[in-house]
């Protein structure tokens, strides 16, 4: 587990957290931020999934606004500001930050690459599955879908999207967008947990909750292991 820099595609050095497994890794996973940084809940992700065998980066997005961003949601203040840096943040840039990332994990793992990622990142993650070449993607609790969903043909391979039902910045309508919009989606499965609340499967604070966590997190093992290895 170490902190690392990446080539961004326009030839600068973007600060990532890098966990390796501990023999030949089964591929990579690129693990996308929420908007409150490369805390210390991504990169126990990271660590997770090296656990698990595989190579984990986590890119920091926001490195061309502030590099080292980290930030606490169960601490309003440090909400705001999340929320203000969001509102600041290229999704554009990010997603060819991403896809630098996923580029470099490809080199250094050998294998297919998948992403992950959460909130911010889990709409990140459904740009990624849909603007670059990354073999597998799951997005938690994804935000502003119902906007993105004029790029769903170019989602070429499986995509997993996990869905709170009682999430407070994805409304009902939202949710039955994304349904009517991406359920005949042949490489796009969504699953609902109903009563969840937006960040209900983040490692630390008040947010979590255990039971859907546990099972978004066996059917997220689960899709990686079939798609990436």
């Amino acid at each position: 587990m170490t902190n690392v820099t990446i080539a961004t595609l326009d030839g600068q050095q973007m600060p990532a957290y890098r966990a390796d497994p501990e023999g030949v890794p089964k591929g990579a996973i690129v693990v996308i931020q929420e908007i409150f940084g490369v805390n210390a809940g991504i990169r126990r992700k990271c660590d997770t999934l090296a656990a698990a065998g595989y190579l984990a980066i986590a890119p920091d997005l926001f490195w061309r606004m502030e590099p080292g961003i980290e930030l606490d949601p169960d601490v309003d203040a440090e909400m705001q500001r999340a929320l203000s840096i969001m509102g600041d943040f290229d999704q554009d840039a990010g997603i060819r930050d991403i896809e630098a990332t996923i580029r470099h994990a490809r080199e250094e793992s050998g294998g297919k690459v998948g992403a992950v990622g959460y909130c911010l990142g889990g709409r990140l993650a459904y740009m990624t599955a849909a603007r670059t070449e990354v073999d597998a993607s799951v997005g938690y609790y994804a935000v502003g879908i119902d906007g993105l969903l004029g790029e769903k043909h170019a989602i070429a391979n499986p995509l997993m999207l996990h869905i709170a039902g009682d999430d407070g910045f994805v409304d009902e309508a939202t949710q039955a967008a994304m349904h009517e919009g991406l359920d005949d989606h042949p490489k796009v499965t969504l699953h609902d947990y109903p009563g969840e609340d937006h960040g209900f499967a983040t490692e630390f604070g008040k947010r979590r909750s255990d039971a859907a966590a546990t099972l978004a997190d066996e059917r997220t093992a689960a899709f990686f292991a079939e798609h990436i290895g």
